[in-house]
């Protein structure tokens, strides 16, 4: 496994190399990340991750300093994994100028996360767009737990006309439901006792729409309301299409329910499709 820090040193590594695919991440690995991994693997003759806080995508009240940094064991995780380059920037390598071009993913930056986060999928897809271009990959690996990001990205790649293949992974869970996350480690150890009711209510609205129930909004309420009652703070909970994410009209049957809501320091992100 190589390790390497500069774009020079990466690009002089991969020029040889028939094809990659490409696992971006922040680093502090779960077996989320380790499962991209896998899923990446037989896909190209060289699997690349790369490991960057972006300052770009967090506010100015958000985890930015307090984000885990463990590289020694995300080393040993990626080696055990077989990965065969890491890549692994300082702040001076991706941004060595102030970043003056931006990438604006329309309007889906200012719902849902975005109206949560503002100027969060900004920063999430103009990093991707140079790692993209530092990494050159055939294809890429993403988690359906950060569904709109997945969105966002899988649009832009589409609208910029990449040569690159995005492909979406299903959400990896704790025995008890909890999706994997790196922010799990914010939890007390009460708080995660409490994390998986997240998804358990997720799953009841999955099957209530299921079931034949086309009001979205009492649905959405009571998942708010059940939260709250269990010491969350909900910042929303959606019903929304597959495809954009907008709220469904009469006849959409291709439906995602979306979850975020803050547990004591950490800030929890779900969704489960449905498909009606």
């Amino acid at each position: 496994m190589d390790l390497i820090h500069s774009v020079d040193a990466l690009r002089l590594r991969l020029q040889h190399e028939p094809n990659n695919v490409f696992v971006p991440t922040m680093g502090n690995l779960h077996g989320g990340h380790i499962q991209l991994i896998k899923i990446a693997k037989p896909r190209a003759a060289c699997t690349v991750v790369s490991i960057f806080v972006n300052r770009l995508q967090f506010g100015p009240q958000e985890d930015f300093e307090r984000y885990p940094r463990t590289l020694e064991s995300d080393c040993a995780k990626l080696r055990d994994a077989g990965v065969d380059v890491v890549f692994v920037p300082d702040e001076r390598e991706i941004y060595s100028e102030p970043q003056t071009f931006l990438v604006e993913p329309s309007d889906l930056q200012h719902i849902l996360d975005g109206a949560a986060r503002p100027g969060h999928f900004r920063g999430v897809a103009t990093v991707v767009l140079k790692l993209f271009n530092m990494v050159s990959p055939h294809s890429a690996i993403f988690g359906k737990k950060d569904y709109q990001q997945c969105l966002v990205l899988t649009n832009m790649v589409r609208q910029f006309a990449l040569p690159i293949e995005i492909i979406l992974a299903e959400t990896v869970r704790a025995a008890d439901g909890l999706a994997l996350s790196s922010r799990n480690d914010y939890l007390s150890a009460e708080e995660r006792r409490e994390a998986p009711h997240l998804y358990q209510l997720l799953c009841e609205a999955r099957e209530a729409i299921a079931a034949g129930a086309r009001d979205y909004q009492p649905i959405e309420l009571d998942v708010m309301a059940a939260l709250a009652h269990h010491g969350w703070k909900p910042d929303y909970i959606a019903v929304r299409r597959q495809s954009d994410l907008q709220p469904p009209a009469e006849g959409d049957r291709r439906l995602v329910v979306l979850a975020a809501a803050r547990l004591g320091r950490a800030r929890l992100i779900d969704n489960v499709e449905v498909n009606v």
